[in-house]
């Protein structure tokens, strides 16, 4: 009879490995090299070796001992200055100073005859530093916070607390606030577009209703960078928009609707609102019809009637699409390149700028990850909303 039930495991299990398969190379090996590639630390290890296992044994109090000055010296001796760079640059964000305290050291070393002992601090005198020492302390560790707190505009000082970083060296924080913003304005929007968009679709019928749902999916079926480009045209100052505005007498000029924050909200806004309107169709097509003719047998206003029956009927729908709209517009890319300013970029450009032109991929997995993190606490609030509104309370 175990055998039986063996067998039988044996074949659910087969059922679904293609499945598992497919979620673990698209879905969590993706996710667990990017969380790995924003904590991996190698740019000092891989740069001075000797030095990093002879400074684990120091204790950060005084100056280090004799056998770590002469590691370093040997790294800065056998380390080519490509490789050297990546680890002087990691260094120097810490403690202001040392790229031209490691190039003047190296140039030191590499002048020194074989088997001398170099003198440090007559080479620089910022060696009698502890500082310098511990900022070299504290980057030997294979994983590392950096890239996160940096993410965040944080940063440790040469003593290892956490402060803020200088104004001048970043601004991820203000440009993870500006997504928030410009996402929220786009989520509130097509609420308020998609949701008497969806009821009206769902109350008629017949060729009307699929013409207001075709105007919805038609340009879901369209590329993202056809309707970006489509509104890139239209709201030039000599587009569409701003010649029918002139002609019909309501501006002496065109507006300014490119370039700035009021084009890319437009745009998205469009792109957007069909992830809006099908939730909520959704949800709407499947309330009774007969419910608001029986509010108004009951003495019920139009208005009451519709936030007291209609409006809590549809919330899940409403959560659904809020949210995802919300997830979607946080990621965005194309649409704030193309036709926003400089001001309007959003996180996305920031991790496609450390990605692609400066290849700190440690950045960009930091980045993504504070993405990863807002997507799921998005996704456990509306959880929890979208069980306290279910109707039947489950």
């Amino acid at each position: 009879m175990s055998g039986v039930f063996a067998n039988a495991r044996l074949r659910a299990a087969l059922l679904i490995l293609p499945l598992a398969l497919f979620l673990g190379v698209f879905f969590i090996w993706p996710l667990w090299t990017m969380v790995a590639v924003s904590v991996h630390n190698d740019a000092i290890g891989g740069a001075l070796p000797q030095t990093s296992v002879a400074i684990g044994q120091w204790d950060g109090e005084g100056m280090p001992e004799a056998a770590v000055r002469d590691a370093l010296v040997a790294d800065l001796r056998d380390t080519p200055r490509s490789v050297l760079g990546g680890a002087v640059r990691v260094l120097n964000s810490q403690v202001s100073g040392f790229r031209t305290l490691m190039s003047r050291t190296a140039e030191a070393a590499q002048d020194a005859a074989p088997g001398d002992r170099l003198d440090l601090l007559s080479v620089d005198e910022r060696w009698g530093e502890p500082r310098f020492w511990r900022a070299i302390q504290l980057s030997v560790a294979p994983y590392t916070d950096r890239n996160l707190l940096a993410a965040l505009d944080l940063e440790r000082n040469a003593d290892g607390d956490v402060v803020a970083a200088p104004e001048a060296t970043s601004a991820n924080r203000l440009i993870i606030w500006r997504t928030f913003a410009i996402a929220g304005t786009i989520t509130a929007l097509c609420a308020l577009i998609g949701l008497p968009y969806a009821m009206l679709a769902a109350a008629l019928s017949g060729w009307k209703r699929n013409l207001m749902l075709l105007a919805v999916l038609l340009p879901l079926w369209t590329s993202l960078l056809v309707r970006t480009a489509a509104w890139f045209i239209l709201l030039q100052n000599e587009g569409l928009i701003n010649g029918a505005l002139m002609w019909l007498g309501l501006t002496d000029g065109p507006l300014p609707l490119i370039f700035n924050r009021l084009g890319v909200v437009i745009a998205m806004t469009h792109v957007l609102l069909p992830f809006m309107v099908l939730p909520i169709y959704s949800v709407v097509a499947a309330i009774p019809k007969n419910l608001m003719p029986a509010a108004a047998s009951m003495g019920a206003t139009p208005f009451a009637a519709f936030r007291r029956i209609l409006l809590p009927l549809s919330l899940p729908g409403l959560l659904a699409g809020s949210l995802l709209v919300f997830m979607v517009a946080i990621g965005y890319y194309i649409t704030p390149a193309l036709i926003g300013g400089p001001n309007d970029q959003m996180i996305s450009s920031i991790i496609a700028f450390y990605a692609l032109q400066t290849a700190n991929w440690g950045m960009a997995g930091a980045l993504g990850l504070i993405l990863l993190a807002i997507t799921t606490v998005l996704y456990l609030v509306y959880s929890r909303l979208s069980r306290a509104s279910a109707p039947t309370g489950l």
